[in-house]
């Protein structure tokens, strides 16, 4: 807790001459676009996705299905027409390669929860019953069930600290090596089953049954066996049934035309099958699971356990972003930068008396302090056991003010508020100098402690301390693009208004909201919704789970409490807020990817609609060979050359439905013209440019062209 402030200093506590690790989990897999190796152990896995049951799921996909089935019978009855095997050979690939995408984004998933399995251990509880241990299995713990943990022990299950400290082993979640403080009450409450105590004893009392711990979670959630279709992706799937049973109709309507034509022999049940295929959109149909496994896939990868596919598409969505000041925004390690003396007092003067109020503050604000006394005034560093006959007078959060009686003086450090009242009540005199120091502070985005003191000359005000907390380097460029991406920024603050401003000034976030209380962001967010926005919010402490239940994307801090993580549809593994900013652009870049997939396949479907139509045509309809543009050498070659290309994009198209589309920040009218120019006209020409290169090498091939 920060020495004089109402604001929490929401950083990782991490035991000490620990070197915190910047990389991501080293168990975890990368991201690689085409791992040969991931590859064939997804070939199995996607001939096994062939079951009927498997296969209803997506509407498209399930057409193709039943497409190989009659085209195999058909072949089989006909066992001399070569050009139904390799049709029904073709479409069976199709059905294949669109199952590996699916298979390789879970295989990837499944190599992930491989690493987590590790940490599940079949461990020994030591359970507390009426102050009595008793040694029970882990998986016979019940919620609500005290348990014992000490250096060594292996955590049986997830819970709350209720007693003790300890230091924690989380390198099996995190895959971070440096131990992180677990304590009990506060925001660092929460450990989680598997994990290791490295020190010291602790009680937990355990939050959640066997089966559903934290890490059981993660591994379902990793391999996409938990994974839901989202609200879009239902939508999308309702819009391709609908596509698929337009085309449908289309093409059975055919084969009258075509006997009246004179053309039945070019409209064969083959024929019209594979011209089915090609026309329905099994481009995005085939990779539509794929691209929402690799959205969540690419969290994972970041250290965030999103709980639903829904709660990433709606960080795509997010148009207001709530973000903690302290830790985010800036630094979160207010230094103390400078001693301002009132009139009448010198800073040598001011120094001593702030030095001595901070021997016991022992946050980084209180060293600072100590530091600055040292560095800047040659003052030697005191410590608490060279006044035996102090009396100190510990920081509370109703006082706001901390300090020391010693030798016949009080020192006291704190708000300015609590300093000035404290002067008052020790009959001593307030002057405007010192408030107007710190409204000077203030304004400038610094935080104001006043330093008092009583004495033989009576109760006065010495001075101001100024503590700075940093803006990180690039936050403002990061807000700048977040704007051009149409989402509103809210500083969310503990400080006084006057300090808010100034941060928000200096960062460049849109708006900001001080003093908060957690009813204060319950009601912001509200608010947002109201006036149709999506809102995200970061939080780590059991008062902000109302908020984070409320907020359409909450992100809990893995280090916050069970409710936090509970409340919240997303987890930060690494406990860093900024991280939002990233959760942000990866729902968005999963929205794109699918958007430009769909614009592509659509447009895939135009452009091999002319490469078969006029091709099987245009011996009953002479002028129809005007519309066969890219003289394609016969009917059976055309018809051939689009299946095997609609196979063959599929694959083709897998890394960039794993990778997932670069983002942009751009408005909403340029990035639709951007898909249309790139993916729409790229569907359009592809096709074209590859069925000509594929009828040319069929063409050599004798017998059919």
């Amino acid at each position: 807790m920060t020495t004089e402030l109402q604001e929490p200093t929401r950083r990782e506590a991490r035991a000490p001459h620990q070197d915190v690790p910047t990389g991501h989990q080293p168990g975890r897999v990368g991201a690689g676009l085409f791992d040969p190796k991931q590859l064939l152990k997804s070939f199995p896995d996607a001939f096994r996705k062939l079951d009927p049951r498997v296969m209803v799921k997506s509407p498209v996909m399930f057409v193709v299905l039943v497409g190989s089935v009659v085209t195999t019978v058909l072949a089989v009855k006909d066992a001399g027409d070569w050009f139904g095997w390799v049709i029904a050979a073709w479409l069976w690939l199709t059905v294949v390669f669109a199952n590996l995408a699916e298979a390789v984004a879970e295989g990837r998933g499944k190599a992930q929860a491989d690493t987590l399995r590790k940490a599940k251990t079949d461990t020994v509880a030591r359970r507390l019953v009426n102050g009595r241990e008793e040694q029970v299995p882990g998986t016979g713990l019940a919620i609500g069930d005290l348990v014992v943990c000490e250096a060594g022990d292996i955590i049986p299950g997830d819970g709350d600290v209720v007693e003790g400290v300890a230091s924690v082993d989380e390198s099996a979640i995190t895959g971070e090596s440096a131990p992180v403080i677990r304590e009990s009450g506060g925001d660092r409450s929460a450990v989680t089953g598997g994990t290791k105590v490295l020190s010291d004893r602790i009680v937990i009392k355990i939050t959640t049954k066997p089966g559903e711990t934290f890490i059981d979670r993660m591994i379902n959630l990793v391999e996409g066996a938990a994974r839901q279709k989202t609200p879009n992706e239902i939508a999308l799937n309702i819009l391709l049934a609908s596509l698929t049973i337009v085309f449908l109709l289309a093409v059975v309507t055919l084969k009258p035309f075509a006997i009246y034509a004179g053309a039945d022999h070019q409209t064969s049940l083959i024929v019209l099958t594979a011209l089915l295929v090609c026309l329905i959109p099994t481009t995005i149909g085939a990779l539509l699971s794929a691209i929402g496994i690799a959205g969540m896939d690419r969290l994972v990868q970041r250290n965030v356990l999103a709980m639903s596919g829904r709660a990433v598409e709606a960080a795509g969505d997010v148009s207001t972003l709530l973000l903690d000041k302290t830790g985010t925004i800036t630094l979160g390690n207010r230094q103390a930068a400078e001693f301002v003396p009132v009139t009448g007092t010198t800073a040598a003067e001011l120094a001593d008396a702030a030095q001595l109020s901070s021997l016991a503050d022992e946050t980084p604000e209180g060293r600072s302090i100590v530091v600055l006394a040292k560095e800047k005034y040659g003052l030697r560093e005191r410590h608490q056991g060279e006044l035996e006959h102090a009396g100190w007078v510990p920081f509370t959060a109703q006082t706001r003010m901390s300090g020391v009686d010693v030798e016949g003086r009080k020192v006291r450090k704190g708000a300015t508020g609590s300093i000035l009242a404290w002067v008052r009540e020790e009959g001593g005199t307030v002057t405007d100098e010192a408030d107007s120091l710190s409204n000077r502070i203030s304004e400038e985005g610094g935080t104001p402690l006043l330093v008092a003191v009583k004495d033989g000359k009576g109760a006065r005000v010495l001075g101001v301390i100024h503590l700075k907390d940093v803006v990180k380097d690039g936050m403002r460029e990061r807000f700048d693009e977040l704007r051009r991406m149409g989402i509103k920024t809210v500083m969310i603050t503990g400080d006084n208004p006057l300090t808010a401003k100034a941060i928000a000034e200096e960062a460049g976030v849109d708006d900001f909201l001080a003093e908060a209380t957690p009813e204060d962001k319950m009601a912001l967010i509200k608010r947002e919704q109201a006036g149709g926005k999506l809102v995200a919010m970061t939080g780590d402490g059991t008062n902000d789970a109302p908020a984070l239940a409320q907020a359409d994307v909450g992100v809990a801090m893995n280090t916050g409490t069970s409710a936090a993580k509970e409340a919240g549809n997303m987890v930060d593994l690494d406990s860093n807020p900024t991280k939002l900013i990233e959760i942000v652009e990866i729902g968005k870049q999963l929205l794109i990817t699918r958007g430009a997939l769909t614009t592509f396949s659509i447009a895939n479907d135009v452009a091999k609609y002319f490469a078969i139509i006029p091709a099987m045509f245009a011996v009953a309809y002479p002028g129809l060979d005007k519309l066969n543009i890219m003289q394609l050498a016969s009917p059976e070659s055309a018809i051939l050359s689009a299946v095997i290309f609609n196979a063959l994009i599929i694959i083709a198209l897998v890394p960039l439905a794993l990778k997932g589309v670069q983002y942009r920040p751009l408005s909403a009218d340029r990035m639709l013209r951007r898909n249309l120019g790139i993916y729409g006209l790229g569907g359009l020409i592809a096709p074209f440019i590859g069925i000509k290169i594929i009828d040319l090498l069929l063409s050599l091939i004798p017998g059919i062209g």
